[in-house]
């Protein structure tokens, strides 16, 4: 088979450099080949935007779990000191 066919029919190739391309800059061959392969195939355009958004909405995740302030339960706490003060009040 030779070089373009190889391209033009490796899915699994092409997903590797989608996702490839999320983390780190491509080789200009790589960026050949996808854009190859990405022509005549609907499944791997399709692909290509499916990983795209779902990259956006996890780094959008961690980006909001980072700005958000996590806080105890009023009554969890109060549970907790009643605990602890038991535990000193032992030891006494």
């Amino acid at each position: 088979m030779s070089n373009l066919k190889k391209i033009i029919y490796n899915c699994k190739q092409a997903t590797f450099l989608i996702e490839k391309k999320a983390v780190k800059r491509l080789s200009f061959r790589e960026v050949i080949e996808l854009r190859i392969h990405l022509v005549g195939c609907s499944f791997c355009r399709l692909y290509k935007k499916q990983s795209r958004v779902i990259n956006e909405m996890v780094q959008e995740l961690f980006r909001s779990s980072m700005h958000s302030e996590l806080r105890l339960d009023e009554s969890f706490k109060k549970e907790l000191q009643e605990r602890i003060e038991e535990e000193l009040n032992r030891h006494e």
